[in-house]
């Protein structure tokens, strides 16, 4: 009988405090995420606890600078703990992802002030973000957005309803984006909204295919009062500052993606060198062969450039084509992983007491949220071949 089986991922870490951290990541998720995640995912309950040890960690922290509690790693150590979380159970690795994204404006571009206010409890004190950008009438065009923030002296009033908030209604704090001009991009201002703040509200969670432990719901802005103090940036500066967040944004749903096809290849690979077939393994016939070493493939691919649009980040070079680039491969690449582990499977693949089927409800939605991957085509070409003529 021929040796098979899941193989360690060999990570391309730059130190020795990154190693023991992924050393670290593999310990919690070993004890505190892995085994109960089909359970708590089947039940649609949401691991708060989990992110509340996680911020104790450091963990909810990491690519933000140590002067406010930040981990101070650079963005491919980071991605690559994502991608560990996300592959024990994507409710985590994805939170992570968005909580980092809720953070990102007020790190990249609040007053020395305002972070030293908030940043540190965002970072560590075991607050839980949201990112608000999206509406039930403008999705992928973001800048058509309609919730309204209307200024009063000091104070800013926000009506509205923002729609696919991951987070929505547990969060502690959102990171909220809302029209203080007239139309278009350049109307359009952030905002720190705290998450008990009077006239915030949340619809009953979305019911979703995947991710059920979740929760995704609309916000209701009735009249929230935000004093200009947690005005993000300039007035009129909100749309480049969303845009600047998603594409750090898109290279963690892509990690995410790559844990997700990960966790199906290597439970494919265990099924495959246990299940026996005509007297041998099914792993030793060639065209499962092939699909596997396909698979792995699409995962290495995958790895190498969200870590090589990482570099560029870290470098401090434009990197927004790379990140696009990242999402869409890594997003499709896991949808096609984690279908062909399902048929490697066979009908084992299609019940819910083997991890694959939820893997696969799992990778769809990584092709929509963040930019659906038709967006992220418009972005390459657009770096490509430059705007469309009208």
């Amino acid at each position: 009988m021929t040796d098979h089986g899941p193989q360690p991922v060999e990570r391309q870490l730059p130190t020795e405090e990154a190693r023991d951290l992924l050393a670290l990541v593999r310990d919690l998720v070993q004890r505190e995420i892995e085994p109960t995640a089909a359970e708590e995912e089947e039940a649609g309950r949401f691991p708060r606890e989990v992110f509340r040890l996680l911020s104790a960690s450091g963990l909810l922290a990491l690519p933000y600078a140590e002067e406010f509690g930040g981990g101070g790693q650079p963005y491919g150590v980071y991605l690559q703990v994502l991608e560990e979380l996300a592959g024990a159970r994507l409710t985590v690795g994805l939170g992570v992802s968005v909580h980092t994204l809720a953070c990102h404006a007020l790190a990249g571009y609040g007053t020395k002030e305002q972070q030293a206010d908030h940043l540190p409890a965002m970072l560590g004190g075991g607050l839980l973000g949201a990112y608000c950008l999206s509406e039930p009438s403008s999705g992928s065009d973001a800048a058509s957005l309609r919730t309204r923030a209307t200024r009063d002296g000091d104070t800013w009033t926000i009506e509205g309803t923002k729609a696919w908030i991951t987070h929505g209604g547990l969060a502690d704090f959102y990171t909220v984006l809302a029209r203080t001009g007239g139309e278009g991009a350049h109307g359009i201002t952030a905002f720190l909204v705290p998450g008990d703040a009077p006239g915030l509200s949340a619809a009953a969670p979305e019911r979703k295919m995947g991710m059920k432990g979740s929760p995704t719901a609309q916000l209701h802005f009735d009249g929230v009062r935000v004093p200009d103090a947690r005005r993000i940036g300039e007035e009129g500066q909100g749309f480049a500052i969303a845009l600047s967040a998603l594409d750090s944004g898109r290279l963690g749903i892509a990690a995410c993606a790559i844990g997700v096809a990960q966790a199906a290849l290597d439970e494919a690979l265990a099924f495959t060198a246990g299940r026996e077939q005509f007297g041998r393994p099914i792993a030793d016939f060639q065209g499962l062969r092939f699909m596997l070493a396909d698979m792995a493939t699409q995962i290495e691919a995958g790895r190498a450039l969200y870590l090589a649009a990482a570099r560029l980040r870290d470098a401090g070079l434009p990197f927004s084509k790379q990140a696009a680039m990242a999402k869409l491969f890594c997003t499709d690449a896991a949808m096609r992983v984690t279908v062909d582990a399902v048929q490697l499977l066979g009908g084992y693949g299609y019940t819910a007491d083997f991890p694959a089927e939820r893997y696969m409800r799992e990778a769809k939605v990584l092709q929509i949220v963040e930019g659906t991957n038709q967006i992220q085509r418009m972005v390459i070409a657009r770096h490509l071949a430059g705007p469309e003529s009208r």
